[in-house]
């Protein structure tokens, strides 16, 4: 009986996933491109996908061929996954097999009925206005049966829902399914909603609060039934296999959520478009604050889409900066800190007109970190290079980088003085001090570390909607299209601290949130208010923000990012080197710079090597992490130089390596 051969690639980054396998005519019959099964390596049995007939068998040696064990027959990928597949594996120079069974769902035989909410149909009171209708009608001239790319630039509160919905439509009633993706979970309430409201068709959820047997469930479900649907979802969900797939939203395309950080560290806006690009389809990106290369690549073009006004006529709030230089001086500021006066009178009076606030802290906790005022002793994480986090509530430090804690001293181990006084704010101070200062209002928290389910992230989202809290006050999970109709009072606080951080895009990480923070104020049409309090009053973000300047920034920003070679203008990639010996990793990667320098030299002169340099935090659960830089304009020279590092690199035991493409944090 003569065997068939076939390239399988395997859930393992041993020979970047491909190795050769046979089977029998009877098991070869069944297989294809896209076909799962269970094959053996070494002395385990592991997953594969079979992705290619090796049909000159001379070219195998038989006697070290094994056989393929069994298919999987639950899920397989079609011709576009592949594709889609292949391409991610390339451009991020992961292993093809892990990739493919990163983002599969667990295989379950029997999952359990599957939950939607179906649309209900509900006609539309509102009509577009003349920007909105303009747009629709741009991209639906444009027609949906081929490639092209959007992005809507709206100011905050501009309507882009509205004309999200509108095209929705449209694809449905072609008998077409849309994927909608968002970058957190705690958007998916608002939007659900809205779709359910007027939408006719199921509406599915994709995210970290469905179990495994529903994400297998819907994963099956999409697989094999094409009538139109709506799927919401975080960015994993645009692995979904939906047939007949007419549209891809990427909402607040922006968003750092959308760049997975381990394994594949892929971008699911960049992965959208290429999916929309292979299936022929359109993609829409919208963000009031799009990020700087989305920007220089649409910006006078035909595909770029701006608002610069909100919609049914609301203003964009006032903002005012609260200088807080001395502040700490001021007995009658000190007790306030770290509010000001005015910002607490501000709170009082908007409160007293039955309105609400927001207060924005980027940080969780009670203070950054406790020191003792006698010896300066600062408690720090045995295993990471940072200072551990103080929480008041639970009365513990933690570090934020790995899983150890401790409960919270009574004196310092050092020199036994009692008086350890805690640096810097969170969440949990600003809470605190509102609720001294204000006991008769309903103050909730609204941060990872107080919301830990859906369920509650829902109940306080509605109770805040119902006007049953005051102030809700909270990190980023506040700042991300929140749609709020009685919020006409927002603070930010402790914005200073991403200032001037040691990275190209601090300064566009801060106008985002700024923007984004300050949109929360005033979106039905009110008089609203935004405070930032800063100790740095005069740098330059500030000014775009009390212009409320529409592209000023992106105009300073460009020249900035030319001046030092930094993206859109050169393509960059990481290289991370991780040990738990400090000496090794230093040694390694200083030897690999070296030879990849030599390599440039000689083949690849348009690419610039960087390097070696300790991360941001250089330890890490014990690990020591230390990244080279690869930048180049030539974007081919860049991804060869990648190739040919990744195929003839094999790192020693002590050391593991990544390599992350468009990294969106310099770690």
């Amino acid at each position: 009986m003569q065997d068939n051969y076939f390239l399988v690639a395997v859930n393992s980054p041993f020979n970047r996933s491909f190795l050769s396998y046979k089977a029998s005519n009877e098991v070869a019959g069944k297989l294809k491109r896209g076909v799962l099964v269970k094959v053996p390596l070494g002395k385990r049995i592991i997953d594969g996908c079979v992705w290619e007939i090796v049909l000159e068998s001379k070219d195998v040696d038989a006697s070290k061929v094994k056989e393929i064990n069994e298919i999987i027959e639950q899920v397989f990928l079609t011709e576009l996954e592949c594709e889609l597949y292949l391409w991610m594996s390339n451009y991020y120079h992961y292993p093809l097999g892990q990739l493919i069974f990163d983002v599969l769902p667990p295989f379950l035989k029997k999952p359990r009925k599957l939950n939607f909410d179906q649309g209900r149909a509900e006609e539309i009171k509102y009509k577009l206005n003349l920007t909105q209708a303009e747009i629709v009608e741009k991209i639906h001239g444009f027609g949906y049966d081929k490639f092209s790319k959007w992005l809507i630039h709206g100011v905050t509160g501009a309507g882009k829902t509205a004309i999200y919905l509108d095209i929705i439509k449209k694809i449905i009633a072609e008998k077409k399914s849309v994927l909608f993706l968002l970058p957190e979970i705690n958007l998916t309430p608002q939007f659900l909603k809205t779709f359910e409201t007027y939408l006719n068709v199921p509406i599915y959820s994709y995210n970290s609060a469905i179990n495994n047997s529903d994400k297998f469930g819907l994963w099956k479900l999409l697989q094999e039934d094409d009538l139109p649907k709506l799927i919401i979802g975080v960015r994993s969900s645009i692995f979904l296999p939906i047939k007949k797939l007419g549209l891809i939203i990427v909402d607040e395309e922006h968003d750092q959520s959308f760049k997975q950080d381990d394994r594949c560290a892929y971008n699911a806006r960049d992965v959208s478009i290429k999916k929309a690009s292979l299936a022929k389809i359109p993609v829409i990106l919208g963000s009031a604050t799009p990020m700087v290369e989305t920007y220089s690549s649409f910006v006078g073009t035909a595909s770029y889409l701006p608002i610069e006004k909100r919609a049914q006529n609301a203003e964009l709030p006032q903002i005012e900066l609260v200088d807080m230089r001395g502040r700490s001086k001021v007995e009658s500021e000190k007790i306030l800190w770290p509010y000001s006066s005015e910002s607490i009178e501000k709170i009082k009076a908007v409160l007293a007109k039955d309105e609400q606030a927001l207060v924005f802290i980027n940080r969780l906790g009670y203070a950054n970190y406790l020191q003792c005022n006698a010896c300066g002793h600062q408690f720090s994480c045995p295993n990471c290079s940072t200072n551990l986090k103080f929480f008041k509530k639970r009365q513990e430090l933690s570090c934020q980088t790995c899983e150890y804690s401790e409960k919270s001293p009574e004196m310092c181990p050092e020199c036994m003085n009692l008086n350890l006084a805690p640096k810097g704010f969170g969440t949990e101070k600003a809470f605190e001090v509102l609720v001294d200062l204000l006991p008769d209002k309903k103050i909730e928290r609204f941060d990872r570390d107080e919301i830990k389910t859906f369920n509650q992230l829902e109940e306080v989202l509605d109770k805040f909607h119902k006007k049953e809290i005051d102030i809700l006050v909270g990190t980023q999970m506040l700042s991300k299209g929140h749609n709020f109709e009685n919020v006409n009072l927002v603070l930010i606080l402790g914005i200073d601290s991403q200032l001037n951080f040691p990275d190209f895009r601090s300064n566009e990480r801060v106008y985002q949130t700024l923007t984004q923070v300050s949109g929360r104020a005033g979106r039905f049409g009110k008089k609203a208010e935004v405070l930032v309090h800063t100790l740095a009053p005069e740098n330059k973000i500030f000014s775009y923000l009390l212009s409320h300047s529409f592209d000023d920034f992106y105009k300073d920003e460009i020249p900035m990012r030319q001046m030092c070679s930094s993206p859109p203008v050169k393509k960059i990639a990481l290289i991370y080197f991780n040990s738990k010996s400090q000496g090794d990793v230093i040694k390694e990667s200083s030897e690999k710079a070296n030879q990849l320098r030599s390599l440039c030299l000689k083949h690849f002169p348009e690419v610039e090597v960087l390097g070696p340099r300790p991360s941001m935090v250089e330890k890490k659960v014990n690990k020591f992490t230390w990244s080279l830089m690869i930048r180049s304009r030539e974007i081919n020279q860049l991804h060869n130089l990648l190739n040919t590092f990744s195929k003839n690199y094999r790192p020693p035991r002590s050391i593991s390596l990544k390599i992350e493409v468009d990294p969106y944090y310099f770690d």
